[in-house]
């Protein structure tokens, strides 16, 4: 039984294939509480803008911030935000990391498309 997943703004269906979502309960940095996550997405339903902000954290008098950089994903319809892009995905390579250490930052990892569950409709297939 397949499901469909469809945008709660303009009902075009996302494409979404459910072979490609993660589990619930797998582990991502960036969290995934309230969100899908899948591993390739069909890009022809999304358009795609970069997003760069930083955000005000003052621990020194010369620390500027927290920088982060992600991308958002519209539906190509009707432009309502449906989720993010992250760079928190399953590893691209097998090596352990940078120096033989084990931090995320320091692997290549393979993009994440993380939906926002109140962004979609998902219906059963019968």
């Amino acid at each position: 039984m397949a499901s469909i997943y469809t945008c709660t703004e303009c009902g075009t269906n996302l494409n979404l294939n459910i072979n490609c979502l993660y589990p619930q309960d797998f582990y991502f940095e960036a969290g995934n509480k309230g969100t899908l996550s899948f591993s390739s997405i069909d890009s022809t339903k999304f358009r795609f803008e970069k997003e760069e902000k930083i955000r005000p954290f003052f621990e020194t008098v010369n620390y500027w911030g927290i920088q982060r950089k992600r991308t958002k994903i519209k539906c190509n319809s009707c432009g309502c935000l449906v989720g993010y892009v992250y760079d928190d995905g399953q590893p691209l390579t097998i090596s352990p990391g940078q120096f033989g250490l084990g931090p995320s930052q320091a692997i290549p990892r393979a993009p994440r498309y993380r939906f926002k569950t109140k962004a979609l409709i998902i219906a059963s297939e019968t």
